[in-house]
């Protein structure tokens, strides 16, 4: 049951486990993009929340459907395919080559023929998924309460999608950065993205082809400061390209800022579980943040908005 709660979600506690959840639904989410055409922006990779998890939602291979669905409530991977086949996988304490062979298997068994490149994409420690013994935790406590948090943020993101009639993007899982995100666009071209790390050029191409007023939620990661130092999980918001005076807009809720390092509004997941009114908290820096990046980049709101 979802209920109205926003679990804890200190990252320091279920670091292992997020680390080795990323690298899984990279598996999953790589073999959505090789059996799917491209959509803008990459839109045809991504996972979806379900009332258990995340999935590929359909995909079509050849004259079947493949449906993978992680199912964080009972612990386990589902493949599903057309004509009453399925295949369960145990969600456990295994490593990610162990699991990406498990798949891989399994898959093969349903004779669904795919490659995949098994090289991770935007994380510093990029080892083949066939070679990654070192990720090889599962906490079922933890993953149940990620997915918790993400259906809660899911829900409040449709809510906010819902009041723009323009160009918008899914609420969807992006398993590169491991974030949800949705995505509004003013219809402008945007210039060359410059890349980032750890990613190939023309994926950031692809995917800021076109302005944007992005926000989304990040569960944290390992930062820098030593082998116990965590970002803990935040709600983000940017603008790309960021306009002048995106930065320096009044926003709201009072706990969020603009961190600079990263180019983003901020909003600490930690404020938002912790407020008497998580829904409306979440939605006032959604729309302030939207607000700062369409006003700052004169974006033609009365077309684009819900009146």
């Amino acid at each position: 049951m979802l209920s109205n709660e926003w679990p804890s979600l200190p990252f320091g506690e279920w670091k292992d486990t997020c680390q080795t959840l990323h690298m899984w639904t990279q598996i999953v989410g790589k073999i959505r993009l090789a059996l799917t055409p491209l959509e803008n922006h990459w839109w045809n990779t991504t996972l979806y929340i379900t009332p258990t998890g995340l999935s590929t939602s359909t995909i079509y291979y050849k004259d079947r459907l493949l449906k993978i669905d992680f199912d964080f409530n009972s612990h386990l991977l589902l493949i599903t395919v057309s004509g009453n086949q399925r295949k369960e996988i145990p969600l456990r304490s295994i490593s990610v080559a162990e699991f990406y062979e498990e798949v891989m298997t399994a898959l093969n068994d349903l004779k669904i023929n795919v490659d995949i490149w098994t090289t991770p994409v935007e994380v510093e420690e990029r080892i083949p998924f066939e070679r990654d013994y070192r990720h090889h935790t599962y906490d079922p406590v933890y993953a149940h309460r990620f997915w918790k948090v993400l259906a809660q943020s899911s829900r409040v993101f449709t809510d906010f999608r819902s009041k723009f009639i323009g160009k918008v993007s899914p609420v969807h899982f992006f398993w590169g950065a491991f974030d949800l995100a949705v995505t509004r666009f003013s219809g402008r071209s945007a210039p060359v993205h410059p890349g980032v790390p750890n990613c190939p050029p023309h994926v950031m191409v692809e995917a800021y082809s076109h302005e944007v007023s992005s926000c989304g939620f990040w569960p944290g990661a390992e930062g820098s400061g030593g082998e116990d130092s965590v970002i803990e999980p935040f709600y983000y918001s940017y603008a790309y390209p960021e306009p002048n005076d995106f930065k320096n807009f009044e926003i709201s809720p009072k706990e969020a800022f603009y961190n600079s390092n990263l180019g983003e509004f901020i909003l600490p997941y930690e404020e938002v579980q912790k407020s008497s009114t998580p829904d409306s908290f979440l939605m006032d820096f959604l729309q302030s943040t939207y607000t700062a990046a369409a006003t700052t980049a004169n974006w033609d709101r009365s077309k684009l908005e819900r009146q």
